[in-house]
């Protein structure tokens, strides 16, 4: 079995209308990507599964889609506006501008935790060190200055008018100022809990790992807001239902591992990663944080409203804590794309790449292939009936073979072929994609079949 590379899956995203580069007809734009025909599909159901799982599944949560801008008092309540930066050098050789603390851990090779360090200390490092300029090769570097991370924009028509607002680095803050939105309109209970998926914006400099970190993002983030005393349990708890779901998606857990931080926020009381075993090596997948009451207290303090909760049992009022699970559609795509690609040698000495994912995740949960063209007409039949209740795709260009290894390389599980015999007796051949076992149904039969094999 091949190694699979981050050019190999570049490679195939383009290749196969998976993810393209953004901009790409201008020469592209710096760390931006756009979702094609079947990276689109592929992402909202993963998108789909994780609200499943954390929202429609669980007893307590509900959702919101808050605006990306938000009131600037949300940023200066958040701290957003002056904590929200990355230590930053310039090569003075080739003018590009570097994240000292990346530059500390690629050199590193991953032994040394900058995030213990001051700039000082990175700086020392630096120099200590020799650490060269990844682009050039240059070692003169300018002091680290720290840059907010923050997009700026202005809201207004004339100069007189234009107040500074911010695109959103993040997408909690609109489940913090909703808390008592929701909580009023649901008539819910602490604990329960508000989910959000949504665009986030970050004007960081990217080491360039594809899709792994991009200044335009979506988060998947849910909030669970408790009592404090019982935060330690519910942290736990979300570790596990974390792990949990991407162990149901199909990662294999050797490629996965808690990481607790070794430097915690000032807010923070308890923090951990998942980290997944990309292409490049171990990297952060998602986050579980036990935020304490900061982020409402800071929120009443700033706004001047009370966000403490009322417990209809005993009168007691209180701001609750909250533990926050946050994890990256795009991060997690990526990672989903690096467990489920693997380029497999069959017994005749051929090669077939093919894309191993959970049949829920696929973009189309089958292939409707005439086995000749002038099948085309009882195909179709069958493809416009599953249409109404699968997302589906026909094919009928080349050989049977070579449709079969197309839809082998963007993950679709099952290929139903339409041949002669189906006009006799009705039935289909139905393949799978991962043992490439073949199976006759009746075509009554088939969206039984997928509504079964297709669940998550």
């Amino acid at each position: 079995m091949a190694e699979v590379t981050m050019d190999k899956l570049v490679a195939l995203c383009k290749a196969r209308g998976i993810i393209f580069a953004g901009s790409e007809i201008y020469g592209g734009m710096g760390n931006t990507w756009d979702y094609g025909p079947v990276g689109v599909e592929i992402k909202n159901n993963i998108k789909r599964a994780w609200w499943k799982r954390f929202v429609h599944e669980s007893e307590n949560s509900f959702g919101v889609d808050a605006a990306i801008l938000m009131n600037s008092r949300v940023w200066e309540a958040s701290g957003h506006t002056t904590s929200f930066s990355d230590p930053k050098m310039d090569c003075k050789k080739c003018k590009t501008r570097h994240r000292a603390d990346n530059l500390i851990e690629n050199h590193s090779k991953g032994k040394v935790n900058p995030d213990l360090m001051t700039n000082e200390e990175m700086e020392k490092y630096i120099r200590e060190h020799e650490v060269h300029c990844p682009v050039c090769g240059g070692f003169d570097w300018t002091p680290i200055r720290t840059f907010n991370l923050m997009f700026e924009t202005s809201r207004g028509v004339t100069d007189e008018s234009q107040n500074k607002i911010y695109l959103r680095p993040e997408t909690a803050q609109g489940e913090f100022v909703n808390f008592l939105n929701v909580q009023r309109t649901t008539r819910a209970k602490v604990p329960f809990g508000i989910a959000q998926i949504g665009k986030a914006f970050r004007n960081e400099i990217t080491p360039g790992n594809f899709i792994f970190r991009t200044i335009e993002f979506e988060q998947m983030e849910h909030q669970w807001f408790c009592k404090e005393g019982t935060d330690g349990e519910y942290y736990e708890q979300f570790k596990k239902k974390a792990m949990d779901f991407l162990v149901d998606l199909g990662f294999k857990q050797e490629h996965l591992r808690f990481h607790d931080h070794d430097k915690l926020a000032h807010y923070a009381k308890a923090a951990c990663d998942i980290q997944y075993l990309y292409p490049m090596g171990w990297q952060e997948l998602n986050g579980i944080h036990n935020r304490t009451d900061y982020d409402l207290s800071r929120h009443q303090e700033y706004s001047g409203k009370s966000l403490q909760y009322v417990d209809p049992v005993d009168g007691s009022r209180y701001i609750p804590y909250v533990i926050e699970y946050s994890i990256g559609a795009d991060r997690l795509m990526l990672a989903v794309l690096s467990e489920a690609y693997e380029e497999e040698t069959l017994p005749n000495g051929e090669m077939r790449g093919v894309l191993h994912f959970h049949p829920a995740i696929a973009a189309y949960k089958a292939a409707v292939l005439p086995l000749q063209k002038n099948l085309s007409e009882p195909a179709k039949e069958l493809l416009k009936t599953l249409k109404k209740r699968f997302s589906v795709i026909y094919d009928e260009a080349g050989s049977i073979g070579k449709r079969y290894r197309r839809q082998d390389e963007i993950g679709t599980p099952y290929c139903i072929t339409i041949d002669f015999d189906t006009l006799e007796n009705g039935t289909v051949t139905v393949r799978d994609r991962d043992s490439m076992e073949q199976i006759r149904l009746h075509t009554s039969e088939v969206a039984s079949f997928l509504d079964e094999k297709c669940a998550f």
